[in-house]
């Protein structure tokens, strides 16, 4: 069963709409208009047909030649201006 909820009431009460979840998609509304679909994590792996977890999709054969950028967490750093 679905439920539906404004954007106003999902912002007032996000716990309430992701317990909303167990029963059904919650749909969100914006001025009265579906704009957002909440789903529990099992609901939206059935419909997108991945089951795995992110440990079981990277031990996938040919993860291991797969390049991933790196930045070193000093580049990201500057320091802090008081003035």
């Amino acid at each position: 069963m679905a439920t539906t909820i404004t954007s106003r009431e999902f912002n007032q009460d996000a716990a309430g709409a992701k317990r909303a979840t167990a029963s059904g998609p919650v749909f969100i509304t914006d001025r009265g208009q579906p704009a957002h679909v909440l789903l529990s994590i099992e609901d939206y792996r059935r419909l997108s047909g991945t089951n795995q977890t992110i440990a079981e999709l990277l031990a996938l054969p040919g993860v291991e030649s797969a390049e991933l950028p790196l930045v070193r967490s000093g580049e990201l750093a500057r320091p802090a201006d008081l003035s």
